[in-house]
């Protein structure tokens, strides 16, 4: 098999954030003893066979996320090294040492054959401890990660068998891959991985139970309002409660929360759902056309009105009016909104008369309302009259558990109308979406979600640098050859390396005195704690005082 050093360079360990990453896939170090134990468990309470097709669904799972990983870690490779990724991972995670006897494919044929020798299987090993010698193989999970990657690999169904098995006696594990269609029983091994019937009726009870809890959601032509966060729940709840009631709305938050999506929802689960939604941004509108966009114009009543205008208010009729960022609203027209509020009556320019009109209006802005009277820029009587029933939207920042949850939703919502399918997000890209402050909100995830998904090839994962370019996960540590865990800090990006050389080069400093100055600051900065200035120049204090020693031996002023 070709060397691993370029899959050990994808093996991350950030200690201070407690994260193991695979490339952008997050991993874990376990202890076997304890799979062995969920092994025990589930084998006690579901029975032998359905553990053994439930480990195996598993471990197909992990090979799929693996197969992600081959093609693009070695895209210039031949085909065998290129699939030599799986049994190499397999072997860097600690679950096998698998070394591929054979490996033969004709694509146009259909064909492919893979014998593949397994030592020291994890879970032949501990099958073995806890149960004894066994008649048939024990390397479900391991088994189905071989079915697993190989069917992501090539795209299309491919089986292994194990026809030997440590856990029967035999020195070390055999198995043996071929594409579904060739195997005789193949329909009966590719049934191995579908769902037991129970687990289905499971799947499907709890598909009904969130397809009811769906409909009882507040939703709009997008769909439901998603989100779990309490403060999002609350504001949801607050929404409810308002929809068949004529209460006028008062929406607040930052720009991109979703306070349109708000108002259309709020419009859906009222009695006026079949009548009009209208929208209007106040801020978008110059002021002296604000007035008669919202109230309408007769023929003549300023220059340019060549027929009679209608207003928003009179297309609103029976349905709802959504006032978007209301705090923009010049003074002149906020006195007339607030006279129509009161009134349920408008009047156009230009008109002698008036028109009853029923509307329902929600108001929304981001805008600090309080201020802007305080400021004079906003009306007090019409903050009082609109702040009857205020609704505050969290910032997605402040709903951080919902954040992979919206992601998937408009993943979905992009695939189907982009036609583009992807494998969905890696694990670092959801750590970093997680991270993420989020100054655009919602409106700011869907845009990353539209480009991510753009951006990657069919079927592959998004990657945190395909969202987040500048992304930087800050020090971790790496796999040596050795197997010894070696601290690697944080690249330098070009700029700073460029600007760092050129103030050396302006001091005329060497290397060994940029060095002894680090060294002195980071102790001077840490108040003499040489544990503190080692982690903060990521390394560890017996390096730090090694240094340390040598700079007194050098220099006489640093004794002292």
């Amino acid at each position: 098999m070709p060397s691993d050093t370029d899959l050990r360079k994808l093996v991350r360990f950030s200690t201070e954030e407690g994260l193991i990453w695979l490339s952008d896939q997050r991993m874990l170090l376990l202890h076997s003893a304890s799979l062995t134990a969920v092994r025990r468990e589930l084998m006690n309470t579901i029975g032998m066979e359905n553990t053994r097709r439930l480990l195996m669904r598993g471990g197909y799972a992990s090979g799929e996320r693996d197969a992600l990983l081959a093609r693009q870690i070695r895209p210039n490779a031949s085909l065998f090294d290129m699939f030599s990724v799986g049994p190499q991972l397999h072997r860097l995670e600690g679950a096998v040492c698998a070394t591929p006897l054979l490996f033969e494919l004709d694509e146009k044929a259909g064909r492919f054959r893979c014998h593949v020798r397994w030592d020291h299987s994890w879970e032949a090993d501990a099958h073995l401890r806890e149960w004894g010698p066994q008649n048939d193989p024990a390397c479900w999970m391991l088994i189905g990660y071989a079915s697993g990657y190989t069917s992501a690999f090539f795209r299309r169904p491919a089986l292994f068998k194990e026809v030997q098995c440590a856990a029967c006696g035999h020195s070390h594990c055999l198995i043996e891959g071929r594409f579904a269609e060739e195997w005789p029983d193949g329909e009966q091994l590719a049934r191995e991985y579908q769902p037991d019937s129970m687990l289905v009726r499971i799947d499907e009870l709890h598909s009904q139970v969130e397809a009811l809890r769906t409909r009882l959601q507040p939703a709009d032509g997008q769909g439901p309002l998603l989100g779990q966060a309490r403060s999002f729940k609350v504001s949801v709840d607050l929404l409810r409660k308002a929809a068949p009631t004529q209460v006028t709305v008062l929406l607040t938050g930052e720009t991109g929360v979703g306070k349109e999506r708000f108002a259309s929802a709020l419009h859906d689960m009222s009695a006026r759902a079949g009548k009009p939604f209208v929208a209007v941004n106040c801020a978008a509108l110059p002021a002296e056309l604000i007035e008669s966009e919202l109230f309408g114009a007769e023929k003549g009543a300023y220059t340019g009105a060549a027929a009679t205008r209608i207003g928003r208010f009179e297309r609103a009729h029976g349905g709802t009016l959504l006032l978007d960022e209301l705090g923009e609203m010049p003074l002149a027209a906020q006195a007339k909104l607030l006279r129509v509020l009161q009134s349920g009556e408008i009047e156009r320019l230009g008109a002698t008369r008036t028109i009853k009109v029923d509307v329902r209006v929600v108001a929304a802005t981001n805008v600090d309302l309080e201020k802007a009277v305080e400021q004079g820029t906003f009306r007090r009587d019409l903050l009082y009259r609109l702040n009857v029933y205020p609704i505050h939207i969290p910032a997605l920042r402040e709903r951080v558990d919902d954040i992979e949850l919206l992601a998937m939703h408009l993943l979905q919502k992009f695939s189907a109308m982009h036609g583009k399918k992807v494998a969905g997000l890696s694990d670092r890209a959801v750590a970093a979406l997680r991270s993420h402050r989020w100054p655009g909100n919602v409106r700011e995830l869907e845009n990353l979600m539209e480009r991510g998904l753009i951006l990657t090839p069919p079927g592959e994962l998004i990657e945190v640098a395909t969202l987040f370019p500048q992304w930087n996960d800050g020090g971790q540590s790496r796999l040596s050859a050795q197997g010894f865990l070696v601290n690697e800090p944080p690249a330098m990006p070009d700029t700073q390396t460029n600007d760092l050389y050129d103030e050396m080069q302006r001091q005329g400093l060497s290397l060994e005195a940029l060095e002894d100055s680090l060294l002195q600051e980071a102790v001077h900065r840490a108040g003499g704690n040489l544990a503190a200035a080692a982690r903060a120049l990521g390394m560890t204090r017996p390096q730090l005082s090694y240094r340390l020693s040598r700079l007194r031996e050098r220099s006489p002023e640093a004794k002292e």
